[in-house]
Protein backbone atom coordinates (compact mmCIF):
# COMPACT_ATOMS: atom_id res chain seq x y z
CA UNK A 1 0.00 0.00 0.00
CA UNK A 2 1.70 3.36 -1.23
CA UNK A 3 1.47 5.98 1.35
CA UNK A 4 1.87 10.02 0.77
CA UNK A 5 3.33 10.69 3.87
CA UNK A 6 5.75 8.95 6.10
CA UNK A 7 4.46 9.87 9.02
CA UNK A 8 0.52 8.63 7.70
CA UNK A 9 -1.47 5.86 9.71
CA UNK A 10 -3.74 5.40 6.81
CA UNK A 11 -6.33 2.62 7.83
CA UNK A 12 -6.24 -0.46 5.63
CA UNK A 13 -9.20 -0.69 3.62
CA UNK A 14 -10.55 -4.37 4.86
CA UNK A 15 -9.68 -3.59 8.55
CA UNK A 16 -12.04 -0.19 7.89
CA UNK A 17 -14.78 -2.17 6.00
CA UNK A 18 -14.99 -4.68 9.13
CA UNK A 19 -15.32 -2.13 11.66
CA UNK A 20 -17.90 -0.22 9.52
CA UNK A 21 -19.74 -3.06 9.60
CA UNK A 22 -19.73 -3.93 13.10
CA UNK A 23 -20.29 -0.56 13.81
CA UNK A 24 -23.32 -0.55 11.32
CA UNK A 25 -24.55 -3.94 13.50
CA UNK A 26 -24.25 -2.07 16.32
CA UNK A 27 -26.42 1.08 15.34
CA UNK A 28 -28.79 -1.12 14.06
CA UNK A 29 -29.04 -3.53 17.56
CA UNK A 30 -29.21 -0.14 19.27
CA UNK A 31 -32.18 1.17 16.91
CA UNK A 32 -34.21 -1.83 18.12
CA UNK A 33 -33.13 -1.99 21.46
CA UNK A 34 -34.89 1.82 21.38
CA UNK A 35 -37.99 0.81 19.64
CA UNK A 36 -38.48 -2.46 21.95
CA UNK A 37 -38.03 -0.04 24.95
CA UNK A 38 -40.72 2.72 23.35
CA UNK A 39 -43.02 -0.53 22.93
CA UNK A 40 -42.54 -1.54 26.34
CA UNK A 41 -43.05 1.38 28.18
CA UNK A 42 -46.40 2.41 26.03
CA UNK A 43 -47.97 -1.14 26.84
CA UNK A 44 -46.84 -0.29 30.67
CA UNK A 45 -48.42 3.15 30.79
CA UNK A 46 -51.45 1.47 29.06
CA UNK A 47 -51.97 -1.09 31.16
CA UNK A 48 -51.14 0.76 34.83
CA UNK A 49 -48.35 -2.03 35.28
CA UNK A 50 -44.92 -3.11 34.42
CA UNK A 51 -44.59 -4.84 31.27
CA UNK A 52 -41.87 -6.12 30.22
CA UNK A 53 -41.25 -8.57 26.67
CA UNK A 54 -39.08 -10.64 27.43
CA UNK A 55 -36.06 -11.65 24.31
CA UNK A 56 -37.53 -15.33 24.07
CA UNK A 57 -40.75 -13.83 22.94
CA UNK A 58 -39.71 -11.38 20.59
CA UNK A 59 -37.41 -14.46 18.96
CA UNK A 60 -40.68 -16.96 18.94
CA UNK A 61 -42.89 -14.32 17.42
CA UNK A 62 -40.15 -14.06 14.92
CA UNK A 63 -38.96 -17.40 13.70
CA UNK A 64 -41.53 -19.96 15.71
CA UNK A 65 -40.66 -23.10 13.96
CA UNK A 66 -36.83 -22.15 14.24
CA UNK A 67 -37.15 -22.11 18.16
CA UNK A 68 -38.79 -25.17 18.49
CA UNK A 69 -35.80 -26.32 17.34
CA UNK A 70 -32.81 -24.28 19.33
CA UNK A 71 -33.03 -25.75 22.76
CA UNK A 72 -32.70 -29.94 21.55
CA UNK A 73 -29.64 -28.39 19.47
CA UNK A 74 -28.01 -26.87 21.65
CA UNK A 75 -28.35 -29.25 24.36
CA UNK A 76 -27.27 -32.15 21.81
CA UNK A 77 -25.10 -30.48 19.59
CA UNK A 78 -22.87 -28.18 22.43
CA UNK A 79 -23.59 -28.66 26.12
CA UNK A 80 -26.75 -28.66 27.91
CA UNK A 81 -25.37 -26.04 30.90
CA UNK A 82 -25.26 -23.72 27.84
CA UNK A 83 -28.92 -24.11 27.51
CA UNK A 84 -30.37 -24.14 30.98
CA UNK A 85 -28.90 -21.69 33.04
CA UNK A 86 -27.08 -19.25 30.26
CA UNK A 87 -29.09 -19.47 27.44
CA UNK A 88 -32.41 -19.40 29.63
CA UNK A 89 -31.65 -16.67 31.64
CA UNK A 90 -31.03 -14.26 28.61
CA UNK A 91 -34.35 -15.40 27.12
CA UNK A 92 -36.23 -14.57 29.92
CA UNK A 93 -34.52 -10.89 29.95
CA UNK A 94 -36.18 -8.04 28.47
CA UNK A 95 -35.22 -7.80 24.93
CA UNK A 96 -34.47 -4.28 25.04
CA UNK A 97 -31.68 -4.62 27.33
CA UNK A 98 -30.07 -7.61 25.56
CA UNK A 99 -30.27 -5.78 22.18
CA UNK A 100 -29.03 -2.18 23.89
CA UNK A 101 -25.89 -4.50 25.67
CA UNK A 102 -25.52 -5.98 22.47
CA UNK A 103 -25.28 -2.60 20.64
CA UNK A 104 -23.02 -0.98 23.19
CA UNK A 105 -20.37 -4.16 23.32
CA UNK A 106 -19.95 -3.71 19.15
CA UNK A 107 -19.46 -0.42 19.01
CA UNK A 108 -17.16 -0.76 21.99
CA UNK A 109 -15.56 -3.21 19.63
CA UNK A 110 -15.45 -1.40 16.19
CA UNK A 111 -14.32 2.27 17.96
CA UNK A 112 -12.41 3.75 15.63
CA UNK A 113 -8.55 3.89 17.36
CA UNK A 114 -7.37 6.96 19.25
CA UNK A 115 -4.50 8.50 16.48
CA UNK A 116 -0.83 8.29 17.87
CA UNK A 117 -0.08 11.78 18.43
CA UNK A 118 3.13 12.62 20.20
CA UNK A 119 5.10 9.32 19.68
CA UNK A 120 8.76 9.05 19.54
CA UNK A 121 10.87 8.67 15.83
CA UNK A 122 13.89 7.63 17.74
CA UNK A 123 14.42 3.66 17.72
Amino acid sequence: MRRLHPFSRAPDPPASMIGFLVRLTALACLAVAFALLVVDGTRSLAGNEMLLTPLGQIAFDLWPEKMKLVQPGIEKNLHPLLWDPILLTLLKMPGWLILGALGTLLFYAGRRRAPDIGFSSRP
